[in-house]
């Protein structure tokens, strides 16, 4: 395609966390086609698990996301446990799903605080920030880690994550004042003519092209399509828990960054369902009698923050992990970034990219191209 230019952002840009190298060409500072590249960042990741037992395998994948750590060492584990029949203990399933919620929680307030940075409302950045922060102090005082839980494993959970019942009142008056403030932040967004005017009608994504490209996550469902695993019966411990998936039809920048409000208090709904429960639930947390044996790869899915996540492995003879794989959201709503780019201004470009709220070093893979001669 002929165009009057091109600008090229990255692999460094100061709005964004992770690197990748986004080729804009331009009419007239109007995007006419885009070129997303990443490939900076290969960490060999499942080249690595290759030949490992899946005890230590689950620590790496905790090192594939930051912020999504929690769902990739549960959804690893959860591999092993489907495919040498474990059973998992209801009360280690119950917290599970809680510490999850709680990292859908953190995750979504950062990206609320990135997409209100990338628009130049530091104020706004920051509030989200502020908001976030009793979210992480719990997450530590259950786990032990901010960030990093490690509270998965096969069998079940570790003993440090078990929630105490005595701390439970003081979780849910913590997570209440959340909520309150939550519900500020969303009003005050919605009532703001500047922000509104920046992420109102932007990047629109319609339910057609979201389909074709197999959208995932609050990407997805922003523009109208139903692909939540925990309303799909995936993860079966969420069939205990009454909560809505949240869809938007519109599409645009707004629809994603308002689907990511109303999935938060949603995700309050489970925690709270799933604490006030646990003090009626057995005391259990591990199963240890469990053996592992030698499975072909399976396929276990779950939902990430972002979007479906997928692992897929098998074990050997010798109990040794073979076949990994590792698909994160971002893989698949890559192409929707680059579609919904054309046509729109240069200085809506990272806006719009993160409002599907990418992860690039997660999603980095090495690419082998074999030349025929």
């Amino acid at each position: 395609m002929k165009c009057e230019g091109e600008i090229a952002i990255g692999p460094v840009h100061p709005t964004m966390l992770e690197p990748h190298r986004l080729r804009l060409f331009i009419e007239d500072e109007i995007i006419k086609e885009a070129e997303l590249v990443i490939g900076v960042n290969y960490r060999g990741i499942e080249l690595i698990m290759e030949g490992l037992p899946p005890e230590k395998i689950s620590i790496l994948s905790e090192k594939i996301c930051g912020i999504c750590s929690h769902i990739h060492v549960w959804t690893n584990v959860m591999v092993t446990e489907k495919g040498c029949d474990i059973e998992v203990p209801e009360r280690a399933e119950y917290i599970r799903a809680i510490v999850e919620e709680f990292e859908r929680l953190h995750s979504h307030m950062l990206l609320f605080g990135h997409a209100f940075e990338v628009i130049g409302f530091e104020t706004m950045a920051f509030r989200a920030f502020m908001i976030r922060e009793p979210i992480m102090q719990i997450l530590r005082e259950i786990t032990g880690g901010r960030v990093q839980n490690s509270c998965p494993i096969i069998g079940g959970i570790r003993p440090r994550c078990n929630i105490n019942d005595n701390k439970i009142p003081s979780i849910l008056e913590r997570l209440e004042k959340f909520e309150e403030n939550l519900n500020k932040l969303m009003n005050r967004t919605i009532n703001d003519p500047m922000i509104m005017a920046r992420i109102k009608d932007v990047g629109v994504l319609d339910k057609k092209t979201a389909k074709k490209l197999h959208a995932t996550g609050p990407t997805a469902r922003g523009s109208g399509l139903s692909c939540d695993m925990r309303k799909k019966g995936i993860v079966p411990v969420y069939d205990n828990f009454e909560f809505e998936e949240v869809i938007f039809d519109d599409g645009d920048v707004f629809s994603r960054l308002a689907v990511r409000f109303y999935e938060c208090f949603e995700s309050i709904k489970i925690i709270r369902q799933g604490l006030k429960e646990l003090p009626n639930l057995d005391k259990k947390i591990y199963n240890p009698n469990y053996e592992l044996k030698e499975f072909k790869p399976i396929d276990v899915y779950n939902e990430a923050q972002r979007g479906q996540v997928y692992y897929s492995y098998g074990l050997d003879e010798n109990g040794r992990v073979r076949q990994a794989k590792v698909r994160t959201p971002t893989l698949t709503n890559l192409a929707c970034m680059e579609a919904i780019l054309p046509e729109h201004h240069v200085s809506d470009a990272e806006l719009i990219i993160a409002s599907c709220d990418p992860c690039f070093t997660c999603t980095d893979r090495m690419i082998v191209i074999k030349e025929k001669k």
